[in-house]
């Protein structure tokens, strides 16, 4: 029996769109010679890993296809269907549905004229592709500097109406934050339309990671190191109690449970079972 108490987050894991690009990708490849995937199918290296030695190939440019490719779980630009189709390149489309809304909601509110600021990471693949959509009057906001510049170029532009969306992950307690500030800022003369696209999941993720790192002495985030959804736990695990975030048993150094008794652990949207198990072993068995 384990010495510690260990919670550990129902919402931890794969979400939807996550498994959907995973068992589409194996789905295909039991039927295909050769397969391409352009960009990481998720932003996790156990998964990336399994599928390569599977017979995936990972390309990061749409040139490089030389076959079938899958569109992965973030979505890409809108260019690269164009460039598909005139290249004669099968596609398998596994972009998450509710990042396709997003992508909706930005080609409605482009072709109704808004300026569209997107919160979110200004380099995530998502943000990359939703962004393409958004016409030239957007931009992509992470901080509130980059909201006041993005202000500044609504006033320049002449537009007189903005739209506020949001990447699928990104921070609610972010997002309201921000909405406040734009509110208090904005010229009273501009028409202003803020639609949270955050996934419900990832509020899900979120809110619960939020209540069990309130009620533990440590907390283990597990995902990618490049996992935008992950990074977001670990900063709101932090805020509320000691935290960590590994990517694989193998990290978790065991001294840093000295004198701990309870334990949370939450896991990203890309995180396989296996690695969630994997740690929970772990610290049974020490």
């Amino acid at each position: 029996m384990s010495k510690y108490e260990i919670i550990t987050g129902k919402n931890a894991g794969f979400c939807f769109g996550v498994k959907r690009a995973v068992d589409g990708a194996l789905e295909k490849l039991n039927k295909k010679d050769k397969l391409y995937c352009l960009g990481e199918i998720v932003h996790n290296g156990q998964v990336v890993n399994e599928l390569k030695d599977k017979g995936l190939v990972f390309i990061e440019d749409i040139k490089e296809a030389k076959g079938t490719t899958l569109i992965r779980a973030h979505g890409v630009e809108e260019k690269i269907y164009r460039y598909a189709k005139e290249n004669n390149i099968e596609l398998y489309d596994y972009t998450c549905p509710k990042v396709l809304v997003v992508h909706n909601i930005a080609k409605e509110y482009c072709n109704n004229g808004y300026y569209i600021i997107l919160l979110g990471s200004k380099t995530h693949p998502e943000n990359i592709g939703t962004i393409s959509y958004c016409g030239k009057d957007s931009c992509i906001c992470e901080t509130i500097e980059d909201v006041d510049n993005a202000l500044e170029k609504l006033k320049s532009s002449g537009v007189k109406k903005l739209a506020v969306i949001a990447q699928t992950t990104f921070n609610l307690k972010k997002f309201y934050a921000i909405e406040s500030y734009i509110k208090e800022k904005l010229d009273s003369k501009i028409e202003l339309d803020v639609k949270n696209t955050i996934c419900k999941a990832t509020e899900d993720r979120q809110k619960e990671t939020e209540e069990i790192s309130k009620s533990v002495d440590f907390m283990i985030i597990i995902g990618g190191k490049n996992s935008s959804n992950t990074k977001k736990l670990y900063e709101i695990a932090s805020k509320n109690c000691k935290a960590i975030c590994i990517e694989t048993a193998d990290e978790l150094d065991m001294s840093k449970l000295e004198n701990i008794k309870k334990i949370g652990i939450m896991a990203g949207a890309s995180t396989p079972q296996k690695s969630i198990d994997e740690v929970i072993s772990k610290i049974d068995n020490n």
